[in-house]
């Protein structure tokens, strides 16, 4: 607790500032000089964003997050919504589209005033924050602050400014003589189908989406125009609803993203049955992927480090009472489903918020919790060579916990815990195409997901608990145990080197080194907790342990972790990349392939031990190898191991919640080949020999 206590007061900042440059300049600015009581005015949040820099629209599209601004306003005053001018449309390299603003932007409300102002002047203010993005996307916030004086009367303030971004807000729909609109499903598409003599006279027309909460939508297209009539069709990835229609803008221009853009606003119809849901048979085929996924997770090297203490447990309860083994058993089971349906909670919560949602051990992206998580791997290594013993509160033990059988079994939930958080950085097979699809369906069925995941990988050990005889074939517990326990320890030191492997790979040599002495310190903590800390000893001797014990974590937490470690800063792939790798943009992906290049990407992240198998195994394997440097292939990799939130849009455009993703592109105008989740020598270099085959031959 008191090293949960030390990440909680570690403070978090935001960087808003790239190469001693300023991206973003954030301003208040209102369009009157003074508060009439009751008489609403506009009041507007401008960002100014360095050259080559951009913010986005209400909807970002596949890659970024809009603007938000939280008013902190007197009681009884109301505001409207933000009124979003007309964004520019993006296509970055690997078809990444986006919505947004260049160079600056003026996001507008409309704020109307109590009826009675009893003061003099008036200060309101906001916090904002943004992503600003070029090549690389830094979050930016700020408090900002609006003084205006009360009056009678008030004058127009920047009304230029004001005036400029009115002109580019979209729209109403007009009257049906000038334009009608109307919309068709046909399967997984909507077609818009327009019909107007002023859109004729524009040569660029556009639809730009703005989908509901739990809609994921494609990339909209013209997919035919003739003189008065256009025709666009929108592909919907997935919905939360059956969908017949649409909000977004129609925007015309005489070129792409010209300054002369105007835009009609498209309000949705209601929803008709057009749509086809997903079938309840195609529903229970993911969730038995799910429980597949679950299973086979026992068996991929991330669980190898902690599968031995699940043994353990079960060498531990041959020969005793049947009903006990039974009750271990469950109370393990539950320990599974426990974190499964905590992190079905989070995401669904997560996606609920807007934000992107993946499994393949998204909370290993976080080097707070990779440390933690050191921790508590370090602690329990220690308790399995005696170096202290794991006691609860002496009112607990003598109430809830009274009998020895109950504490076995609170052991037996938290082994469940340790052994699925540990195992969490996986993605086996059929996990991901389950995940994929739970992700852009309903909060019932990601819940329901986890749950078949959680039954599939505790079902061996409930299974051998149900059937006790099978555990005549363990050996007989005794003396020799001690020795075993000893050794488990060893095996979660291995663990540890691997989490410190982790965390270098997050923070650099620096951010391991400064990490490891906190653990250290973790150490000595637990050592001075079992030398002093006995039964037999006083409380004045144990009380002053304990104070010391609390001043050496806190001390070494804040300066450790709380200043060292948290001022590291995050290690950079590029340099650790050998075997003719190269690491991976979107800009470097599109280069290539507009060479006419075949591109292979390895989407991995230090922590995914089945990225590390596969690569171990068969993409540094020397048939492999050969065959990328025969037929030419350019080798990238996209490390996810911190997050990078352009790898994250990459993993949900292919349908995948996590890493390891292997994506082989043939060429240009080809579609992309993805490989499944645990990579087989046979299976890549067919692929690869047959589109070697077919570039020699083009």
């Amino acid at each position: 607790m008191l090293a949960w206590l030390v990440f909680a007061i570690v403070p978090q900042g935001l960087g808003q500032t790239y190469q001693g440059k300023q991206l973003v300049k954030s301003e208040l600015l209102a369009d009157t000089n003074a508060i009439v009581a009751g008489k609403p005015f506009t009041a507007g949040l401008l960002l100014r964003m360095a050259p080559g820099w951009h913010t986005y629209w209400k909807f970002s599209g596949d890659a970024g997050l809009p603007t938000e601004l939280k008013w902190k306003l007197p009681p009884g005053w109301k505001i409207g919504e933000i009124q979003w001018p007309i964004p520019l449309k993006t296509v970055d390299p690997g078809d990444i589209e986006t919505y947004g603003y260049e160079d600056e932007v003026l996001l507008v409300q409309e704020i109307t005033p109590s009826q009675k102002l009893d003061v003099s002047s008036v200060k309101i203010s906001a916090e904002a924050s943004w992503l600003v993005c070029e090549k690389i996307c830094i979050p930016g916030s700020a408090t900002l602050q609006l003084d205006l004086p009360i009056s009678t009367t008030a004058q127009q303030a920047n009304g230029e400014l004001f005036e400029r971004y009115r002109r580019l807000l979209p729209q109403n729909w007009p009257q049906a003589n000038v334009a009608t609109a109307s919309w068709a499903r046909a399967g997984s598409d909507l077609r818009l189908k327009v019909t107007s003599a002023t859109l004729a006279k524009y040569p660029s027309v556009d639809f730009f989406p703005v989908p509901d909460e739990g809609t994921v939508v494609g990339h909209p297209s013209t997919e035919s125009r003739d003189q008065n009539q256009i025709s666009f069709r929108i592909p919907i990835e997935s919905s939360g609803k059956n969908l017949s229609s649409m909000a977004g803008l129609v925007v015309f221009a005489q070129e792409p993203n010209g300054v002369d853009r105007a835009a009609w606003r498209v309000t949705t119809t209601p929803a008709v049955s057009a749509a086809r849901p997903v079938p309840v048979r195609g529903v229970f085929t993911f969730l038995f992927f799910g429980f597949l996924g679950g299973l086979i997770l026992n068996l991929m090297p991330c669980v190898l480090p902690v599968i031995s203490l699940k043994i353990f447990g079960f060498v531990q309860q041959a020969g005793q009472s049947r009903q006990k083994i039974l009750r271990s058993g469950i109370a393990f089971t539950i320990g599974i489903f426990a974190w499964f349906i905590a992190i079905a909670l989070i995401l669904i919560a997560l996606k609920s918020a807007g934000r992107d949602v993946t499994w393949g051990g998204f909370q290993f992206t976080n080097a707070y919790f990779v440390l933690a998580l050191s921790v508590i791997v370090l602690v329990f290594a220690l308790n399995l060579f005696g170096v202290f013993e794991i006691s609860l509160p002496q009112t607990m033990t003598s109430g809830l916990l009274s009998s020895t059988d109950r504490k076995d079994d609170l052991g037996s939930f938290f082994q469940g815990v340790f052994a699925t958080v540990l195992a969490t950085p996986c993605t086996a097979p059929f996990l991901g195409t389950a995940l994929g699809f739970a992700f852009t369906q309903s909060a019932v069925i990601i819940l329901a997901m986890f749950a078949a995941i959680a039954a599939g990988m505790s079902a061996p050990y409930l299974f051998l608990s149900a059937q006790p005889a099978w555990l005549r074939f363990l050996p007989r517990p005794g003396p020799w145990m001690v020795h075993v326990k000893q050794f488990m320890g060893f095996l979660l030191l291995a663990t540890l080197l691997f989490l410190l492997y982790v965390l270098g790979a997050q923070r650099g040599l620096e951010g391991a080194i400064w990490a490891s002495c906190f653990l250290l310190v973790i150490a000595i903590a637990c050592w001075m907790k079992g030398a002093f800390v006995l039964p037999t000893a006083s409380v004045a001797k144990r009380s002053i342990v304990l104070v010391l014990m609390l001043l050496l974590l806190l001390g070494s937490g804040i300066y450790f972790i709380g200043d060292k470690f948290q001022s590291t800063k995050m290690a950079s792939a590029d340099l650790q990349l050998q075997g003719g790798w190269q690491p991976f943009t979107p800009d470097r992906l599109q280069g290539e392939l507009d060479q006419g290049r075949t591109v292979f990407v390895d989407f991995t992240a230090a922590w995914c031990l089945t990225c590390k198998f596969n690569e171990a195994n068969v993409l540094e394997s020397a048939q492999v190898r050969d065959a990328f440097q025969r037929h030419g292939i350019v080798k990238l990799k996209a490390d996810w191991t911190n997050g990078d939130p352009v790898i994250t849009k990459l993993l949900r455009h292919f349908g995948r919640p996590g890493v390891p993703l292997y994506v082989l592109y043939p060429g240009k105008n080809e579609e992309p080949i993805v490989f499944p989740e645990l990579l087989s020598k046979g299976t890549l270099l067919e692929k690869v020999e047959s589109v070697g085959r077919t570039v020699a031959s083009q």
